[in-house]
C-alpha cells in the first residue's frame, strides 16, 4: 500500500452544542478517488476545508506531504486584483506547469479568458475556479460541489477530464452518476464520525443501509440486555456485594450508551400540498418563437402538456431552457405564435438563482409568510417548528436568520417552502442544486408520486432518469439554433433514441454514397450491388481488431488502478494514460466504421 500524502486522524470540531465533527478521519493515497457523502449540514465541507489548511480543527492529527500539491475548489473565488478570468486562472500554475492547460480549460469551459472577473455569473465564476484548480495538475485535488451551474456537455467533459486526471481526488457532490463515474472509494460523514468503503458511489447505498440495519440490531440486542440485567438488580441482588457492585456500574454504562446513542440523522419526510384538480390540458403551446436580436432562442415549437406529465427540459447553459420554460407558463410572452393554460391552475415555482430569499428573514418568518406560528400545509394548521423538523431543521433554528445557513440547506428551506403551498402545477429550474442525496431522493418520490403536473430544467442525468415522462431538448445540442424536440423517456432514453437517430442518418448518407460511386447503373442494379474486396476484408477483420483493442483497454485500465502505479512510476503511469487515451479513439473509430459497413452490406444485399 501506498503511503498517504493526506492524512487527517481523529479531527474533532464544535460550534457549541452537538459536535459538527467527532473523531472523523480521511486518508488520500496516489490514484485515489474518494467521494465524500453525507446529509447537508453534517460537516462534509468542514472537513474538506480542514483538509485543505482553510479551516483548522480543535484537536486531531494532520499531515500533509511536504512535496504534495493540493488544490481547493472555492465555492466563491476571490477575483481580487485580476483584471480577466485568464490571469486568474494562470495564477493557479507552479514553476514548470503548462500555460498551455489554461487555455484548453478555459475553452472547453465555455470561457474565452478575456472577461472581468467582476461581471461573471455565478457558473461563470465556478468555472473559473475549475480552470485554475485543474490547471496545475495537483497532486491532490479537493472539489466541493463541481457540477453546480454546469450543463450536461461540460459535466461530461469534467468526468473524462478527472478519469483522466493523475491527481488524486477527494469530491463532494450531489450528482449521482457524476459520483459513479468519476470515484473508487466512498467516505460516509455521518452524525460527526466517518466511515470509508473501498468502492465507489454506485456501492455506497447497499453498504450504508447494511451499516445502519447491523447498528439498528445492535441497539436491540444493548436495550434486551438492559433488560436482563434491570431484573436481576431487582430481583437476584443475593450475590457477593462486590459482583453485585460490579454488575450495576456495567448496567450504569449500558444505560449511557443507550441513551447517548444517536441514530441516523433523519430523513426528510414531505409531500406536496394538493390544490384542486386542474382541467386535463394544462399547457397548449401552438408554434412559439422567441429571438433575442439575431439569436432564436426558440423556433416555431408546439405541445400539449396534461395532467399528471413530468417534462424536463435539458441543454446546454444558454440554450434557453428557461426562456422555453418561462413561455410555457405564460411568464414571458412568445414574439409569435400562442400559448393556453388550462382552467384551476395553481402555480408553485422554485427558482434556480433563489430570488425568493430574503437573507435577514429568519427561517419562521421564512415558511409562514410572517403570519405568526403557524401555516396550513394540506389544510391543517402545522405549527412551523413541528413543520422545520421534517426538513431536519431544529426548532432553535426558527430564529435564525437565512443568510447563516449554508446552501444546501437554504436549497432545503426553499423546497419546504414550495411543498407548503397548495398546487397542481409543480415549476422546478435547477431543483437539485445543492441538495444532499437523501433530499433529493425525497425530491424524486414527491415528484413521481405528484398527482398534478411538473416541468423543470435540471442538468442531473439521474434525477431526470428517475422522475419525467418525457424530456425536451435541442435539436442540436453541440449547436443550438432555437430547434427544440420533445423525447419519451428520461435523459437515457433521449440519448438512445438521438442515436438511433443518427445511426439512421449516417446509413443513409453510406447508401446514398455507395450509389453516387457507380453512376451509369440504374437505381434497382446499384442496390443490388456487392461490397469490394476491401470493404468485405475490414467487415470481417474488423471485430477481431475491436476485442483487442478492449483487451489492452482493459488491461491499461488495471494497472492504472493500482494506487501504488503512480508514485513508483509517474512516468509510466504518464505514458499508459496517453497509451490508454489512444486506444479508446481508435476503438471507436472502428466500431463507427464497421457500424457504417455492416449497415451498407444489409442495404446492398436487399
Amino acid at each position: 500500500m501506498a503511503p498517504p500524502i493526506l492524512k487527517l486522524d481523529n479531527i474533532t470540531l464544535s460550534f457549541g452544542g452537538t459536535p459538527l465533527l467527532a473523531g472523523a478521519n480521511l486518508q488520500v493515497e496516489p490514484g485515489d478517488r474518494i467521494c465524500l457523502v453525507g446529509r447537508n449540514g453534517s460537516g462534509k465541507s468542514t472537513l474538506m476545508k480542514i483538509a485543505a489548511g482553510l479551516a483548522e480543527a480543535q484537536s486531531g492529527e494532520i499531515f500533509r506531504h511536504p512535496a504534495a500539491t493540493i488544490r481547493y475548489l472555492h465555492q466563491a473565488p476571490d477575483f481580487d486584483g485580476f483584471d480577466t478570468v485568464a490571469a486568474y486562472a494562470e495564477a493557479g500554475l507552479g514553476p514548470g506547469d503548462d500555460p498551455y492547460r489554461v487555455t484548453y480549460l478555459l475553452e472547453h469551459l465555455g470561457l474565452a479568458g478575456d472577461e472581468n472577473p467582476k461581471s461573471l455569473s455565478g457558473g461563470e465564476a465556478r468555472r473559473a475556479a475549475l480552470a485554475r484548480v485543474l490547471a496545475p495538475e495537483p497532486d491532490i485535488l479537493l472539489l466541493d460541489e463541481p457540477t453546480n451551474h454546469l450543463d450536461l456537455p461540460t459535466i461530461e467533459w469534467l468526468e473524462g477530464e478527472l478519469q483522466s486526471t493523475r491527481s488524486a481526488l477527494v469530491v463532494i457532490s450531489h450528482d449521482r452518476r457524476f459520483l459513479e463515474k468519476v470515484s473508487n472509494a466512498t467516505v460516509w460523514l455521518d452524525r460527526g464520525q466517518s466511515r470509508r468503503l473501498n468502492r465507489g458511489f454506485s456501492h455506497f447505498e447497499a453498504w450504508r443501509d447494511e451499516v445502519l440495519e447491523a447498528e439498528e440490531l445492535e441497539q436491540h440486542k444493548l436495550g434486551k440486555a438492559i433488560e436482563r440485567e434491570e431484573h436481576w438488580l431487582r430481583y437476584g441482588v443475593t450475590a457477593r456485594r462486590k459482583r453485585n457492585m460490579r454488575r450495576l456500574g456495567e448496567l450504569h454504562d449500558m444505560r449511557a450508551r443507550y441513551r447517548g446513542h444517536k441514530g441516523p440523522q433523519g430523513s426528510v419526510q414531505a409531500s406536496a400540498s394538493d390544490a384542486q384538480d386542474s382541467g386535463k390540458l394544462v399547457i397548449e403551446a401552438d408554434k412559439i418563437a422567441k429571438s433575442f436580436g439575431e439569436r432564436a432562442i426558440v423556433a416555431p415549437f408546439s405541445i400539449r402538456v396534461h395532467r399528471g406529465d413530468c417534462i424536463g427540459l435539458v441543454g446546454p447553459n444558454g440554450a434557453g431552457k428557461t426562456t422555453l420554460l418561462k413561455m410555457l407558463v405564460g411568464q414571458l410572452a412568445p414574439d409569435s405564435g400562442a400559448v393556453r393554460l388550462g382552467t384551476n391552475l395553481e402555480i408553485a415555482v422554485l427558482d434556480q438563482r433563489r430570488e425568493d430569499l430574503n437573507l435577514d428573514d429568519t427561517l419562521a418568518h421564512y415558511l409562514t409568510d410572517g403570519r405568526g406560528e403557524t401555516l396550513l400545509v394540506n389544510g391543517e394548521q402545522r405549527h412551523v417548528t413541528g413543520y422545520m423538523k421534517e426538513f431536519l431543521f431544529q426548532p432553535e433554528q426558527a430564529r435564525t436568520p437565512i443568510r447563516n445557513l449554508s446552501g444546501g440547506e437554504r436549497a432545503r428551506l426553499m423546497l419546504a417552502r414550495i411543498l407548503s403551498r397548495p398546487a397542481n402545477l409543480l415549476i422546478l429550474d435547477e431543483p437539485t442544486n445543492d441538495l444532499d442525496i437523501e433530499t433529493l431522493d425525497l425530491l424524486q418520490e414527491i415528484v413521481a408520486s405528484f398527482a398534478g403536473t411538473v416541468l423543470l430544467v435540471s442538468h442531473d442525468r439521474d434525477f431526470l432518469d428517475r422522475t419525467v415522462t418525457s424530456t425536451i431538448a435541442p435539436a442540436d445540442p453541440e449547436s443550438p439554433d432555437g430547434r427544440w424536440i420533445e423525447y419519451a423517456g428520461g435523459y437515457s432514453d433521449m440519448m438512445a433514441q438521438r442515436r438511433g437517430a443518427a445511426e439512421e442518418r449516417r446509413k443513409a448518407a453510406r447508401v446514398e454514397k455507395a450509389k453516387a460511386a457507380t453512376p451509369g447503373q440504374p437505381v434497382e442494379s446499384r442496390a443490388k450491388g456487392k461490397l469490394s474486396y476491401k470493404q468485405k476484408f475490414a467487415l470481417e477483420n474488423l471485430p477481431k481488431e475491436m476485442e483487442k483493442a478492449e483487451r489492452e483497454i482493459a488491461a491499461r485500465e488495471e494497472k492504472m488502478a493500482d494506487p501504488a502505479f503512480f508514485t513508483k512510476d509517474p512516468a509510466g503511469f504518464s505514458r499508459l494514460a496517453a497509451e490508454l487515451e489512444k486506444l479508446r479513439a481508435s476503438l471507436t473509430a472502428m466500431e463507427e466504421e464497421w457500424l457504417e459497413l455492416e449497415m451498407l452490406r444489409e442495404e446492398l444485399e436487399g
